[in-house]
C-alpha cells in the first residue's frame, strides 16, 4: 500500500498561494531557499537561516531579504497552517519584470532524520555555486535517485580526483578518533553542520576542516551525515564499511541539543514610561 504525502500549505508574501503565484516557481525557478524544522514555534539556528536567505538574495538579485520580514512570513504561514511544529521552507524568487523579491513559505508535517545507519554511493558530481542553497538541482536529484536504485540511501558528491564534497542532501563528517573532520571542499555549509561546529568547540572538542578523498575515507573510525532534519551515522561508503560509534553520536547530539531554539516571533519590546 502506498501512502500519499500531504500537500504543503503555501503562502506568497504572507497570503495563501494562488495559481498565478505557483507559476513563479514552476516557470521562473531561478532562486534560493532554506529549510528548517520548527518545534513549538522555535528554530535552532534561526539567525543563521535568516542570514543565509539575505546573503543569497543579495548575491542573486542585488536585493536584501530582511530577517524581520522573513520571521513575520514564517509566523503567518505557521498560523495559516495551524501548526507550531512543522517542516518549513522559505524561498526567494525574482519574477521576470519584477523589481521586488517574492517570498514563498511552505509548511509541512514536522520531520526527523532516521537514526538508522546510512549507506552512501560516491558519484562524480559537484554542484556549481555550492554555497547557494537552491531548488531543483538536477544533478543532486539524478544521482540521488541513482544511488537509491543501486541499493544505497544517498549519493556522496565528489569533485575531480575523488575529493569528497557533500552528500546529495546532507553534509558529511568523519571521526578520526579524537575530533570531527569536515571535508574542506566547495560545498554548502548546512545550518546543522554550522551549529555542530560551534557546539563542539563550546564543549572543548573543536572540529577541523581538511581535504578528504575517497581513497582515504577508510582511515577514519566513523562517519555521519547532517541536514535540517538531524544527524545519522554512516555504515558504508561504497564498499568501505564503518562501525557506528555510539560515543561520537552522543557527542554530536549533545553538541546540537546545547543550542537553544530561537522563537520565530520574538517577544515585543514594551515602550512607554
Amino acid at each position: 500500500m502506498t501512502h500519499s504525502v500531504p500537500a504543503p500549505y503555501v503562502e506568497f508574501d504572507g497570503r495563501p498561494a494562488t495559481g498565478d503565484d505557483l507559476r513563479i516557481p514552476a516557470f521562473a525557478g531561478y532562486g534560493h531557499f532554506t529549510a528548517m524544522q520548527v518545534r513549538d514555534g522555535t528554530v535552532r539556528g534561526l539567525t543563521l537561516h535568516l542570514d543565509r536567505l539575505d546573503s543569497a538574495n543579495r548575491e542573486l538579485f542585488g536585493l536584501p531579504l530582511h530577517g524581520a520580514r522573513v520571521r513575520e512570513l514564517i509566523g503567518h504561514a505557521l498560523d495559516g497552517a495551524g501548526r507550531r511544529d512543522a517542516s518549513v521552507r522559505v524561498h526567494g524568487f525574482l519574477p521576470p519584470g519584477s523589481e521586488d523579491t517574492v517570498s514563498m513559505v511552505t509548511v509541512r508535517e514536522p520531520a526527523h532524520m532516521t537514526t538508522a545507519p546510512r549507506s552512501l554511493m560516491s558519484v562524480p558530481y559537484a554542484r556549481s555555486v555550492p554555497h547557494i542553497k537552491r531548488p531543483g538541482e538536477f544533478g543532486q536529484m539524478y544521482y540521488g535517485r541513482l544511488a537509491e536504485r543501486s541499493g544505497f540511501d544517498e549519493a556522496l558528491l565528489t569533485s575531480p580526483g575523488g575529493l569528497v564534497t557533500e552528500g546529495a542532501i546532507t553534509n558529511v563528517g568523519f571521526w578520526d578518533g579524537s575530533r570531527v573532520v569536515w571535508p574542506d571542499a566547495p560545498a554548502l555549509t548546512g545550518i546543522t553542520m554550522a551549529l555542530l561546529e560551534t557546539g563542539l568547540a563550546r564543549a572543548g572538542r573543536p572540529s577541523v576542516r581538511r581535504p578528504v578523498t575517497l581513497e582515504a575515507v577508510g582511515s577514519f573510525r566513523a562517519a555521519f551525515v547532517t541536514n535540517s532534519q538531524g544527524i545519522a551515522p554512516v555504515r558504508r561508503i561504497d564498499d568501505t564499511p564503518f562501525a557506528v560509534d555510539e560515543e561520537l553520536m552522543d557527542l554530536l547530539e549533545q553538541a546540537y541539543a546545547a543550542t537553544p531554539g530561537e522563537t520565530v516571533r520574538p517577544p515585543r519590546t514594551r515602550t512607554g514610561r
